[in-house]
């Protein structure tokens, strides 16, 4: 479904895209794993006074988008196309992007493919690659991830109410609410595939192709991506232009708990 509404337009809709303000510049919000472009509320109402802001779902939010195609998602090259056709859908150029968690390498990607629709990649907890490897500390091993999966699969609702606390960190219970509540939508069938493309992906390899400016966004503490992950991507990435930015808290998602903290970041950054 998605090659062709690639080719015929659409791909906007399908994926539930919103516009908000009105601004010349725009401004892209590609959220993660377990969420939707709802993650992003605390920070769309600021951003439109001066941006255009694009927010959309991700395919698998939506199971007939991603059913449709299951085989392109077997690896994030196929979100990036997305995401690539989805700008071209709104005849966007040079974008500034933020991309979650597994967005963030979605956005390196497209932007490897089509380095004129950006300007500048937000990287916000994000890796290329999750197991730890010689010389590099991704945070997991094979076998963990392997045990993430299988708990995934026996018991999904289950698995849902133990990964949510873990991911959000801190004592929150609006954001983990929001977060358990996202994240339990999901069909556990496609779930547990996204959770494998993710989690088993090493992309490595493309960050010293990225060709524009990015900064890379991080919280202190994460136990889903180690700080050590955002001097590797710095190192790595390969216009010499990255810039880190460290939060002060802890968690995965602090577009929910640590907003405040976020949106300063993001001011100082775009």
């Amino acid at each position: 479904m998605s090659e062709i509404l690639c080719s015929s337009g659409g791909i906007f809709q399908a994926l539930n895209g919103t516009i908000y303000g009105n601004g010349t510049q725009t401004l892209v919000l590609s959220h993660g794993f377990g969420s939707d472009q709802t993650v992003w509320h605390h920070v769309v109402p600021f951003f439109a006074y001066f941006f255009k802001v694009v927010v959309y779902d991700l395919a698998f939010v939506h199971p007939g988008v991603y059913s449709a195609a299951a085989s392109k998602y077997l690896d994030l090259g196929g979100y990036a196309e997305d995401l690539v056709c989805l700008l071209d859908e709104l005849k966007v150029k040079r974008s500034v992007y933020v991309g979650h968690s597994m967005s963030a390498m979605i956005g390196c990607l497209a932007a490897i493919s089509r380095p004129d629709l950006f300007e500048h990649l937000v990287l916000l907890s994000g890796s290329p690659r999750y197991l730890d490897d010689e010389g590099y500390v991704g945070g997991f091993n094979e076998s963990v991830i392997n045990s993430l999966l299988q708990s995934m699969r026996t018991n999904y609702s289950g698995w849902v109410h133990d990964f949510a606390p873990i991911a959000v960190a801190l004592n929150d219970t609006s954001a983990l609410m929001e977060f358990e509540h996202s994240l339990g939508r999901m069909d556990p069938e496609i779930a547990v595939s996204v959770a494998k493309t993710v989690f088993m992906s090493d992309l490595r390899w493309a960050l010293p192709k990225v060709p524009v400016p990015c900064s890379i966004i991080q919280s202190q503490k994460d136990v889903i991506v180690p700080v050590s992950v955002s001097a590797y991507m710095k190192s790595k990435i390969g216009n010499g232009t990255s810039k880190v930015k460290i939060l002060r808290t802890e968690g995965h998602l602090p577009m929910l708990t640590a907003y405040p903290l976020l949106l300063d970041a993001l001011k100082e950054t775009i």
